[in-house]
């Protein structure tokens, strides 16, 4: 009887572990700049996920409750496996409410029909930076300049920001920072999905990262390198492909960003 009780526990308590890993949480994250006050909201690593049904309102509702003046999209907003209608439905409500930008990512890159889905974007009015395009918006009246890489590689190097603007960059891969890190006031990445098991002061980046292996040191959180600051977001996947590998203490992100005077 003992031992079916303490299997009994032991199940219950994997149980609550999954789906509370699966459990959407709002990171807020404050930055100090003496070029602007603006409050971005970073949505990254959907992998065309629902939040809240196929309206996406658990992701709309929090956007809308935290009022921000900039909705950033990082990579992998789709998988390269499944449709993309629900990452859609997500952006189609964002651009028509708020100033936005996106950028790819690795799954984006290895589907045969990306290109249509990039366009379906663009005519929504949201900009597709991916190679070091960039886009400016007027917020409190003052420059702010976005960017975006899906892929340095080490061979996007010739990007050269306005000072005078808050200059932005959308770089899926984390680990990629080093080469731009003089270049930009804030960087916000993804990718590394948080480094999928985390265990509390013991593995606080995860046990794993995609382009960093075990025990990676760049998969969430905020980092200073100077007058720049690094954002990485856990990301919001939980698609069906990962149900046999779930998130252990790493709940999926939304990232919300205060820049201030």
């Amino acid at each position: 009887m003992k031992k079916i009780i303490r299997l009994t526990v032991a199940f219950l308590i994997i149980v609550i572990l999954y789906a509370w890993g699966f459990t959407r949480k709002t990171e807020f994250y404050d930055v100090k700049s003496e070029k602007n006050s603006l409050r971005i909201v970073f949505i990254s690593d959907l992998h065309n996920c629902t939040y809240g049904g196929k309206d996406q309102s658990g992701i709309t509702g929090e956007i809308d409750r935290n009022k921000p003046d900039l909705v950033l999209f990082g990579g992998d907003v789709i998988h390269d496996t499944v449709g993309t209608e629900n990452a859609l439905t997500l952006m189609k409500y964002v651009s028509e409410k708020y100033l936005c930008a996106y950028s790819a990512g690795n799954h984006e890159a290895w589907r045969d029909n990306v290109e249509e889905f990039y366009q379906d974007v663009i005519s929504m009015g949201i900009p597709v930076l991916n190679h070091g395009e960039s886009t400016d918006f007027m917020i409190n009246n003052k420059k702010v300049s976005v960017y975006g890489v899906q892929n340095s590689d080490g061979k996007v190097k010739s990007i050269n920001p306005d000072d005078d603007s808050y200059n932005i960059l959308l770089l899926h891969q984390p680990e990629q920072f080093k080469e731009f890190k003089e270049s930009f006031d804030l960087i916000l990445s993804g990718h590394a999905h948080g480094g999928q098991w985390r265990l509390p002061v013991i593995l606080e980046q995860g046990l794993y990262a995609p382009n960093q292996g075990l025990f990676p040191e760049y998969t969430n959180g905020k980092y200073e390198y100077g007058n720049c600051t690094h954002i990485i977001s856990r990301g919001l996947a939980r698609p069906l492909s990962m149900i046999f590998i779930p998130r252990i203490f790493n709940r999926p992100e939304i990232s919300v960003i205060d820049i201030y005077q």
